[in-house]
């Protein structure tokens, strides 16, 4: 290992313990960020179009690889998407009709009691 290397895990090392002793008495300090924290404090901010620790001409495309396929659905599943959807809001909206005209059934069926009710409490009054 080279001196500067060996500097910066030094480094790592004592900035990592530093932010440990900071959270063991802070509770508002994250540790699972700990360790992005003291890489950044070390080696400073990233910077657009590198990968740490892989070198100056290794860019995220190379490293990670790059397909946007993978990230942008395709026009044909994005339309049975949207189908799918619309499949089932049109569902949702056949239930929920039918549900209603049940509950008004339900409530006119109520109301028909109320007045045979009615009708009965009178009958029976009139007949004392």
């Amino acid at each position: 290992m080279t001196t500067e290397v060996a500097e910066i895990m030094e480094k790592l090392k004592d900035k990592r313990a530093g932010y440990e002793a900071t959270a063991s008495s802070d509770s508002s300090v994250n540790l699972d960020d700990i360790d992005n924290r003291v890489i950044t404090k070390v080696l400073g901010p990233e910077r657009y179009g590198r990968v740490r620790f892989q070198g100056f001409f290794i860019s995220p495309t190379q490293y990670f690889g790059s397909n946007l396929q993978q990230y942008m659905p395709s026009m044909n599943q994005a339309q049975a998407e949207v189908q799918r959807l619309r499949d089932e809001m049109a569902q949702m909206q056949v239930s929920t009709v039918e549900h209603i005209a049940q509950l008004k059934a339900e409530a006119a069926a109520r109301e028909v009691e109320a007045a045979v009710g009615a009708v009965e409490a009178i009958r029976k009054y009139d007949e004392l």
